[in-house]
């Protein structure tokens, strides 16, 4: 397989959330300065949408009908955005603190969204627990709560399966849960385990938990679902952990696959997505120490098959609707002022798929 950069399209701050139209002539970057934008990806002319995040821009999804951005942000809340008239026209605060990531039922009528902060619960610095649901889901049409769920936070990540009768989320402390969103179950997850290959206790400087699961992708089959993020580490304020995946049969709580030890460096990953065939699946993040921050990995034995080194933090990595393109987000760092202005340090790249 072979990746070449097609476009490298620039925005004011860091992205932290994306979203692209099927036929990939827009994107959707929600940014570090609380702005959505509308970024046309032949030009990479952009726009930002009339209402803004009084924080982070934490992440946006695009509905199926192809008119309606929702947009979720550190401030807590979410907002709904019309595509043609660029305006802002819902406001729903759903959590106290931040949300971490949003996803998007298949047939677009939910949303999931996650939060959570970590503070000490204990003298083991074990998380205290949630003050606020940690999951909720919302309906799209109505912006209504239609479903809340408990978790340790901070809560990182979230799915849906592919046919959208359940949602997977996990934390810092590499917990999984997964609930069916049919079924009256008074909030039980219907699976759920724990892999310690996601967090480490901190021994050099500071001394408390770091590490998580970032990223979550379903297979398109359904059966297995796939988890980043960053493994064990001695020193947190380093962000030098391993590198890391795992995929496992959710339904039974079984690990079936894992990076192999020869193929990871060292850095924190915050996006795993499959291609539509399942044919390989991508992983990217950001890098401390090795040779790639993005990386594509085989459906079939999990072995590495290409990788890249963008020298930026990929904040997410998602294939197009037929597989062609991989589409990036994320940000350099931030540059020095050059006569009063800032630099641009967004960034939204299209690399073309040739397998």
């Amino acid at each position: 397989m072979k990746l070449t950069l097609s476009h490298d399209h620039k925005l004011p701050t860091g992205v932290l959330g994306l979203a692209f139209t099927p036929d990939l002539g827009r994107a959707f970057a929600a940014c570090v300065d609380g702005a959505v934008y509308s970024i046309d990806m032949q030009s990479g002319t952009r726009e930002a949408f009339q209402g803004r995040h009084t924080s982070y821009a934490s992440g946006c999804v695009l509905l199926p009908d192809g008119r309606t951005l929702i947009s979720a942000g550190y401030d807590g809340t979410l907002l709904w955005h019309d595509i043609e008239t660029q305006s802002s026209w819902r406001r729903v605060m759903a959590h106290a603190f931040w949300s971490w990531q949003m996803a998007l039922s298949p047939d677009g009528t939910r949303l999931a969204t996650t939060t959570g902060q970590y503070a000490p619960g204990g003298w083991k610095y074990e998380p205290a627990p949630e003050t606020e649901p940690s999951v909720k889901v919302f309906d799209t049409a109505t912006g209504d709560l239609v479903a809340a769920y408990t978790h340790t936070p901070p809560v990182l990540s979230c799915a849906f399966t592919p046919d959208g009768k359940h949602l997977a989320a996990a934390n810092m402390m590499g917990e999984v849960r997964i609930w069916n969103l049919n079924s009256a179950t008074d909030g039980k997850p219907s699976a759920q385990w724990t892999s310690p290959d996601f967090t480490s206790w901190g021994t050099t400087k500071t001394h408390h938990y770091c590490g998580g699961i970032y990223g979550l992708a379903f297979a398109p089959d359904g059966e297995t679902l796939l988890c980043c993020g960053m493994g064990p580490m001695g020193d947190p304020m380093a962000g030098n952990g391993k590198m890391t995946w795992q995929r496992w049969n959710w339904k039974k709580g079984e690990r079936l696959a894992q990076i192999k030890d020869n193929q990871q460096g060292s850095g924190l990953m915050e996006s795993v997505a499959w291609m539509p065939d399942a044919s390989h699946f991508v992983m990217a993040g950001r890098q401390a120490q090795g040779t790639w921050n993005a990386a594509v990995f085989s459906g079939a034995d999990g072995n590495l098959v290409t990788s890249l080194d963008t020298k930026k933090r990929i904040t997410h990595a998602r294939f197009s609707g037929d597989g062609k393109f991989l589409v990036v987000s994320g940000a350099n760092g931030q540059g020095p002022r050059k006569q009063g202005e800032w630099p641009a340090w967004g960034r939204v790249q299209t690399y073309k798929v040739e397998v």
